[in-house]
């Protein structure tokens, strides 16, 4: 269940109102009329379930809430209520398996930022697969894959190219692009310095590396691999089972490769600086178009149960541009009249 608290502008109240009551997902609903200052309007307070969400969000969108006021969403991590109850049964399907397109949106995209922690993760993730391959020791590959922070742009590169997103593709392809040559330019700087040091030698790539020789050698289960990752980390971020994401990011051997890469071109051995590439570009891909496709098949299954909230009482409402004027609300009641009867 998710917790909504919004400010919509006096004029629009009793429409919002009017559409939260009829969704039959939304429940202990409550109106605080000129509760709200920044920005001034009416403070409204709901608790809706998941399946409801995402038809709920964007009938208020249709209504231009969040132009000329706020909707804020959190999750309810408890509710003791016969209402909630209520309202979980009568909406069919699961919350387990309901898709709020806005949430998953707003998450994903905060994980297309190129901070430094981000960098700091991917190069940190990539010099420990760079030992990792050097020593032909599984347990550094395994754990450079759970440090490596690169799924995040994946999914929201798949989320951004369903929504047709272009801002947040060019964001997530450019945190990919430049994380990823960032983290190799500083594997091969810091083999060089390891070589130096006598911690390492080139006699170590090139020597029988069986336990993680699959890195540079891609086939056709490199692929398959892939796509089963990019399904389950889809699945895993949509119904918030975290759980199950770390699984995922172990499955793949992408932060590996581009380690790969960088050590094989440290030490100028080329064929296996090619072969790692390729496993890369492969792993990409591949969870990429799963996950493209595990998101379609969402919004088609749940575009069977879902729609906006309300839209069968305003047809034909489209969501207002930015600085264009709230069409008319139907059959309100004028401000006066309305502040009178809650009184």
């Amino acid at each position: 269940m998710l917790h909504l608290r919004l400010i919509a502008p006096s004029e629009r109240s009793a429409a919002v109102a009017d559409l939260l009551a009829a969704d039959p997902g939304v429940t202990h609903l409550a109106v605080l009329p000129d509760a709200a200052r920044q920005p001034p309007g009416d403070l409204i307070l709901c608790d809706v379930v998941r399946e409801s969400a995402d038809g709920v969000l964007r009938g208020l969108q249709e209504l231009g809430v969040e132009q000329n006021g706020g909707v804020s969403v959190t999750d309810v991590e408890l509710a003791l209520s016969a209402a909630a109850e209520k309202a979980a049964d009568t909406v069919p399907g699961s919350g387990t398996d309901a898709v709020v397109w806005d949430e998953i949106a707003a998450q994903t995209g905060e994980q297309t930022q190129l901070s430094g922690t981000y960098l700091a993760l991917i190069i940190v993730a990539t010099v420990i697969a760079g030992i990792g391959v050097l020593l032909d020791q599984p347990i550094l590959v395994v754990g450079a894959m759970v440090v490596g922070p690169e799924f995040g742009p994946l999914a929201a590169l798949c989320v951004a190219l369903l929504r047709r997103d272009g801002r947040t593709v060019r964001s997530a392809l450019r945190a990919l692009v430049v994380g990823f040559v960032v983290a190799m330019v500083v594997t091969v700087l810091s083999t060089w310095a390891l070589t130096a040091a006598g911690l390492v030698a080139r006699e170590m790539l090139v020597a029988e590396r069986p336990l993680t020789d699959f890195i540079w050698r891609p086939d056709a289960l490199s692929w398959l691999v892939g796509m089963l990752a990019g399904i389950a980390g889809m699945l895993s971020l949509t119904s918030k089972k975290s759980g199950s994401l770390v699984g995922v990011l172990i499955s793949v051997t992408t932060v590996p490769a581009a380690a790969n890469v960088a050590v094989a071109l440290a030490y100028g051995v080329w064929h296996e600086a090619a072969g790692s590439a390729l496993q890369l570009v492969i792993n990409l891909c591949a969870i990429v178009l799963a996950g493209l496709l595990t998101l379609g098949v969402q919004r088609f299954w749940w575009g069977r149960y879902s729609r906006p909230a309300g839209t069968s009482r305003v047809p034909g409402r489209r969501r207002p541009s930015a600085g264009e004027a709230l069409p008319p609300t139907p059959q309100s009641d004028p401000p006066s009249e309305r502040r009178d009867a809650s009184r």
